[in-house]
């Protein structure tokens, strides 16, 4: 089993797309990237530690390979917003790819490239790509959050404009 971690805005709305896939062993909603040790979300929230708001993905990459795993997370995001995602505006929304290895670093470079080649977006494509950093898991009521409370998920994943974003510049093409 291998690593993935993914910045791509609110974290809750980031385990959905990956979880139940053959090959994904568990996601883990947290935080990582910032300058305090073991954050809370009270803090990272302020936009002052530093940290993006990430999932940690344990995937079997002979199930689920690490390209399949960036295709994916490529559709969740709006690549090309540097202050957030859709309704989530700060530091600690914007979208990142943190490698794990020197094959994870080259397969996010010519995922981003290819991206940026493909004429989807008139904008630059502006998420990072950095290496993993500490990752610290985020308070117990945020992970599954979309299970454990699935009105008020359902209200701010609609509100927020994503799948509506995801309709428009993914589906109609895919």
């Amino acid at each position: 089993m291998e690593k993935a971690t993914f910045a791509g805005g609110c974290f809750w709305c980031m385990v959905t797309p990956f979880e139940e896939l053959p090959g994904i062993g568990g996601i883990v909603s947290g935080y990582t990237g910032g300058s305090v040790e073991n954050p809370t979300y009270e803090q990272v929230k302020t936009g002052q530690t530093g940290h993006w708001e990430a999932v940690q993905i344990t995937f079997d990459p002979e199930l689920f390979p690490y390209e399949r795993l960036l295709e994916l997370y490529w559709q969740q995001i709006d690549p090309t917003d540097p202050d957030g995602q859709f309704h989530d505006r700060g530091s600690q929304y914007r979208t990142a790819i943190f490698t794990h290895n020197e094959k994870q670093y080259e397969l996010a470079v010519q995922s981003k490239k290819a991206l940026e080649a493909s004429g989807r977006f008139s904008k630059p494509i502006v998420t990072e790509i950095l290496p993993a950093a500490p990752f610290y898991p985020a308070e117990e009521y945020h992970q599954n959050y979309h299970k454990k409370n699935p009105k008020h998920y359902k209200e701010d994943r609609e509100k927020s404009g994503r799948d509506a974003y995801i309709q428009e510049h993914w589906k109609k093409t895919t």
